[in-house]
């Protein structure tokens, strides 16, 4: 009949602070983190697994620990928290830096930085309990704006449309889910720009974009058997 309800990871601390003193756990950790944490770390990496660290451990360290020399990015904090590069590597795992509950994803030189958050996004679409606005509808549009890059279709005006209205579901959201839902693209659009300018490109046809001729043209091309004429191979992937 527990009256409280609480982790294994508190109740192990607590536990070691009875025994050994709030002044031994102090020690441990940086000056507003103290103790220890437990690291849940997966992803492109040689040992996997929950690592007991001390607050203010390196990212860099972490990597080095479980074989993850190779990594281009590691997603810190879980799917709403944050995506860092090289870079940030010398940053330190604590609540005075690089806040995480724990989660900690490595991600290697093979993987599509741009596919993991749409993965994220596409996680937070289905998580959305669709009360506000911002959150069942800003999310939708910040998926769509992500997939029309990954699809080729992207734009340069496309990248700051993306950071308004990721920090619009941000700051409009009424939970947590959706202040922090579209930390997926906002977090990969600082680190990792470069991964969406080289995808996108000026418009300079007059033609809009987001407009698929050949998938608008499916269905009556099945219904003829038969391809169009003008687009059926290949040819064009937009109208006026």
């Amino acid at each position: 009949m527990p009256t409280v309800v609480n982790n294994v990871e508190t109740f192990c601390c607590a536990a070691r602070i009875v025994e050994k003193g709030a002044g031994w756990f102090s020690e441990m950790g940086t000056h507003g983190s103290t103790g220890t944490k437990l690291f849940s770390v997966s992803g492109d990496c040689d040992a996997p697994g929950v690592y007991e660290l001390p607050f203010g451990i390196k990212v860099s360290e972490l990597l080095s620990m479980v074989g993850a020399p190779g990594a281009v990015a590691v997603q810190v904090g879980g799917a709403s928290g944050q995506m860092i590069g090289k870079k940030d590597f010398e940053r330190k795992l604590c609540y005075d830096d690089l806040a995480t509950g724990g989660a900690i994803m490595v991600l290697g030189p093979d993987r599509d930085l741009l596919e993991v958050a749409h993965a994220f996004m596409d996680f937070f679409c289905e998580e959305s309990c669709g009360y506000c606005t911002p959150c069942r509808v800003g999310n939708r549009l910040l998926k769509i704006g992500l997939e029309k890059i990954l699809a080729g279709r992207g734009e340069p005006g496309d990248l700051p449309y993306l950071e308004e209205l990721g920090k619009t579901v941000k700051l409009a959201s009424r939970c947590g889910l959706g202040q922090t839902s579209s930390n997926p693209i906002l977090t990969t659009l600082a680190s990792f720009r470069p991964e969406y300018e080289k995808r996108v490109k000026a418009n300079t046809t007059g033609i809009t974009t987001t407009f698929d001729i050949r998938q608008a043209l499916r269905a009556g091309e099945t219904l003829a058997r038969r391809k169009s004429v003008h687009f059926g191979n290949g040819k064009g992937t937009a109208s006026r």
